[in-house]
């Protein structure tokens, strides 16, 4: 375990079109010198407030949540990962340390790995049918990640097997984990996390698993998206104690920028829903589409619509065009206060938004505002992705971009 975690309180392009059920995919060319960025020709954002110098500290009792996108390994990331073991295996840190500063500063981090984990030796795959090297778990722990959103289309990509010994990995290196079980008691019980004065639970579901069928006898094994389940989940999590509770959602219309109709309707159904006054669920995270999405408040609770890519190869399209905005993302990061009085509900303080691009040439995650301060000439990456997260009128509630 990682000092940072333990100073923690948590317990070829396509030859044909890609269908919509099998999604996620990625072209594999050989490697280029960099990803060519989206908004280069677009005209600039216009400035919004940030958040200079970083999160303010957390109150007394409160905490920092943040949370990322999609961790998607095609093949070229296998490729790359192997590269930067030096031919010994696979290393996944490299390609996060860019954004491991503001990962390992909060107080709870979550992610969402989307893939499997293959056999220790492999062989590991990339599109269509992922199995990814057991050590993305070790660069996930590494990087500052307390929980991951295991819940997606590829969960049921290996069977059963896959899916535990992805659940194995992770809680090999400490990373806790929702969405997907091995047990159907496990699956029965919410993931109970600790940051600051807070019980956090985080909670995952998927709209599907590309129409693999559930494996026999385990209708437990992948949560599907189900209004009425998620919400009965959400009242049983704080029945066991938790003050907040984040719901991890695989959704949405993949290469879509704007939210789709279901996105929008289910949104505004989990964020009415309360119970004795107090909201069921605190914060939605949206995952799947491959492309930044807005953010928004809705009947005072925080969507992240989609967070993007955080780690994929060179992203192809539906229209088998090579599209630069599949490796563009944010995190999103809040600032939960303690309720004024006992029971009461845990407010978000400080709601923000880091524009991160993955590129594909060096094969790192990059902080764009920490790049672009570096002297890189990324700003059109940057406005573009801001343009899309502020897109549903999110800087009226305070959402700021964050550094």
């Amino acid at each position: 375990m990682t000092t940072t975690r333990m100073r923690r309180s948590t317990v070829a392009v396509a030859a044909v079109l890609l269908s919509a059920a099998a999604g996620c995919a990625g072209a594999e060319p050989e490697p280029h010198s960099a990803a060519v960025p989206a908004g280069r020709t677009q005209q600039a954002a216009p400035p919004v407030p940030s958040s200079a110098g970083g999160p303010a500290a957390a109150p007394a009792g409160g905490f920092t949540l943040v949370a990322s996108g999609d961790v998607l390994p095609h093949a070229s990331i296998i490729r790359q990962a192997q590269a930067d073991a030096g031919g010994n295996g696979y290393d996944f840190r490299p390609m996060l340390s860019g954004v491991k500063p503001v990962v390992s500063k909060a107080d709870l981090a979550i992610c969402h790995m989307e893939t499997v984990y293959g056999k220790e030796g492999g062989p590991y795959t990339g599109y269509p049918s992922f199995k990814s090297p057991p050590q993305v778990a070790t660069a996930l722990a590494a990087t500052g990640y307390d929980s991951c959103s295991t819940a997606s289309n590829h969960t049921l990509d290996d069977g059963a097997a896959g899916l535990g010994r992805t659940l194995d990995a992770l809680d090999k290196v400490g990373v806790r984990h929702a969405g997907s079980a091995r047990t159907a008691a496990e699956a029965a019980r919410p993931t109970l996390l600790k940051a600051g004065g807070a019980t956090v639970a985080h909670l995952a579901y998927t709209y599907g698993t590309n129409g693999i069928p559930l494996p026999q006898g385990r209708p437990w094994a992948v949560n599907l998206i189900n209004e009425n389940k998620i919400l009965a989940d959400a009242r049983a999590a704080r029945a066991a104690g938790a003050d907040v509770v984040v719901v991890s959602l695989h959704w949405g219309t993949e290469w879509q920028t704007a939210p789709d109709a279901q996105q929008l309707s289910l949104g505004r159904s989990l964020t009415a829903s309360a119970t004795g006054g107090r909201p069921d669920i605190d914060l939605i995270l949206g995952t799947h589409a491959h492309v930044p999405q807005a953010y928004e408040k809705v009947n005072g609770t925080w969507i992240i619509y989609g967070m993007g890519d955080q780690i994929a190869g060179d992203m192809i399209n539906y229209s088998g065009a090579f599209d630069p905005r599949g490796n563009q993302g944010t995190i999103g990061r809040f600032t939960f206060t303690p309720p004024a009085t006992p029971g009461g509900r845990w407010d978000v303080a400080k709601a923000e938004f880091l524009p991160q691009w993955f590129n594909t040439g060096t094969g790192r995650v990059v902080n764009l505002n920490a790049a672009i301060r570096a002297g890189d000439n990324l700003t059109g990456v940057r406005d573009r992705i801001q343009q899309v997260a502020l897109s549903r009128g999110a800087a009226k509630d305070g959402l700021l971009m964050g550094e």
